[in-house]
């Protein structure tokens, strides 16, 4: 009986895979708020993170002076 062969590619370095990894500072209360919608949807708090960025950003204005 002849087996499949496993084929291993190299893997890819960090940041090649479309997402960026950086830190952010935010206040307490808005932090115990996301981890609330978090608890209360199921989603973690990095993909609502996601969703709320993908939001504001599509639905932003910026006003010249």
């Amino acid at each position: 009986m002849e087996h499949e062969k496993l084929i291993v590619r190299p893997k890819r370095p960090k940041g090649e895979d479309g997402h960026r990894i950086f830190s952010i500072r935010i206040k307490d209360n808005l932090m115990e708020q996301i981890e609330d919608i978090s608890k209360e949807t199921g989603y973690s708090r990095n993909e609502l993170i996601n969703l709320f960025l993908e939001y504001a950003v599509a639905n932003c204005t910026i006003e010249k002076n």
